[in-house]
């Protein structure tokens, strides 16, 4: 019942700030926050109960006849994977809801309404074992995000937003057709219905009929993450999009493709997945470098930062097609950091564009003086982009090397340079904003810096970063015993990959 409580608590606590604006517009903004906060409390629970040594793969399960006669149930659980990915977004859920606190000025309750649906059907993707139900959760995330591009974003909103939809209803029709295939094959070999995780993990498919299954998922879990040649509508989306629609983006969105991946496409497909890899892997590499390339062209400082998300997303990629333990630990690190770092530059770029009213770092330079303490917070997330060190950003992304050079080295080596890449335009946006003199052709003599309210949610997200960068056992522990069981159980995919 935890988990259904998770999602009722979002659910049922959007409709109420929806409904609240009638009474008073500050009403929703405190119904979200107390909403989203009220999930942390079961997420605790649930990593209280967390056992490694345990037998069952699920921390907790909730499952309930929902449509019998098609084999559909409505079916979620919990592991250590699924469970740091729902901490993530409670967390960047109440970071949303604070980057929102004083830029919703009109229609808040709808607002607030949009954002806690997204949350809740993000939750549900995370956690539904039922692909039927796990496709629903993937298109109620959607819509809401829509609107909240479409009605709150800013000068060409309407094209970004459509878009976004677009590409995201085309190739998750994409994915229904081929769960639907996977189904019907399932009822041929056991000669009944069912839509369960682990029934279709026992299907058997060959040949050709295999890999295009594998496309339709991989297509529609690629073009989420989002990897090349699927990435063009994230920079639309993300500089059309309000600041807290970025932050949802960039932090949680985009780690349902990723997730998607690991948990359905490789273990569902193992011939098909092994044989696709060396393709993969070229996609990823092309991600990392052709997107930092194109981030160094950019003025506009939301589009940069996108292009960036593209670039790191990458290194997840590499991570999963790895498929052997490091790897995958390294690209659940890469997600879980690049959450936190991506929300939190959309966070500052909106603050950015808030204040000075445009997005165009030509317009910008020496701000160091006035604005002392934005400075040195974008400097931090900065450098973790980067992949300084003793952050979370440097263990996910070597992880993922680490775990990509034991099956392909020229991959490995032409990811690093984008490791390299990455110093530039990270550096090159700090001189661009923060150094150097005025624009004389802007009126920029002020700028408003950071205020107390500001800094806490900044610091939050930097204590994440330094967290996950010298203390990662945390993390890799709980997901560890996942990723194995995940990555042993293809045996198709480890025999052709020593045979490769």
């Amino acid at each position: 019942m935890i988990l259904l409580w998770i999602l009722l608590i979002l659910f049922f606590g959007g409709l109420l700030a929806w409904l609240s604006e009638w009474f008073d517009s500050r009403l929703p903004r405190w119904i979200a926050l107390f909403s989203v906060a009220a999930t942390l409390i079961p997420l605790v629970l649930l990593y209280q109960g967390y056992d490694a040594d345990s037998e069952s793969k699920w921390i907790v399960e909730f499952s309930r006849s929902w449509i019998p006669s098609l084999g559909i149930k409505f079916t979620l659980a919990v592991d250590g994977l699924s469970l740091l990915l729902v901490g993530l977004t409670s967390f960047l859920g109440l970071i949303s809801i604070g980057a929102a606190w004083e830029e919703m000025r009109e229609r808040v309750g709808f607002f607030y309404f949009n954002l806690l649906w997204t949350l809740a059907g993000v939750v549900g993707v995370f956690t539904a074992i039922d692909l039927f139900l796990f496709f629903f959760f993937w298109e109620v995330m959607l819509i809401p995000m829509y609107f909240i591009i479409a009605i709150w974003g800013h000068e060409n909103k309407r094209y970004a937003a459509t878009k976004f939809f677009l590409f995201t209803q085309f190739t998750g029709m994409l994915l229904l057709v081929s769960l639907l295939c996977l189904v019907y094959f399932f009822k041929i070999q056991y000669g009944y219905l069912s839509f369960a995780y682990e029934d279709l993990l026992r299907t058997e498919v060959d040949g050709a009929l295999e890999i295009g299954l594998m496309l339709g998922f991989f297509i529609a879990f690629a073009t989420k993450l989002p990897s090349v040649p699927f990435h063009s509508w994230l920079p639309d989306a993300h500089s059309q999009a309000p600041t807290a629609g970025s932050v949802l983006l960039a932090g949680v969105l985009l780690k349902t493709g990723a997730y998607g991946l690991i948990r359905f496409t490789l273990p569902f497909f193992p011939e098909a997945s092994a044989q696709f890899t060396p393709v993969a892997l070229a996609l990823a590499v092309i991600s990392i470098l052709y997107c930092a390339k194109v981030a160094l062209a950019q003025s506009d400082i939301k589009r940069l930062i996108a292009y960036t998300s593209v670039s790191h997303m990458g290194f997840v990629l590499l991570g999963i097609y790895a498929w052997n333990l490091i790897g995958l630990q390294g690209a659940v690190m890469t997600m879980l950091a690049h959450g936190l770092s991506a929300a939190a530059l959309f966070s500052l770029a909106g603050g950015l564009q808030g204040r000075l009213h445009t997005r165009d770092m030509r317009l910008m330079g020496g701000f160091w003086a006035l604005a002392p303490r934005m400075a040195i917070v974008a400097l931090f997330f900065s450098v973790a982009a980067l992949g300084m060190p003793g952050l979370g950003n440097f263990v996910g992304e070597f992880l993922s090397l680490l775990g990509v050079f034991s099956v392909s080295i020229w991959a490995a080596a032409l990811a690093a340079l984008g490791m390299i890449v990455a110093s530039v335009y990270s550096l090159w946006v700090m001189q661009a904003v923060f150094q150097g003199a005025h624009n004389s052709e802007a009126d920029h003599s002020s700028l408003p810096d950071l205020d107390n309210r500001e800094l806490f949610i900044y610091a939050l997200m930097m204590i994440g970063l330094v967290v996950m960068g010298l203390f990662p056992n945390a993390f890799l522990d709980l997901s560890s015993g996942v990723l194995e069981r995940l990555s042993s159980a293809s045996d198709a995919f480890a025999a052709v990959g020593e045979r490769r």
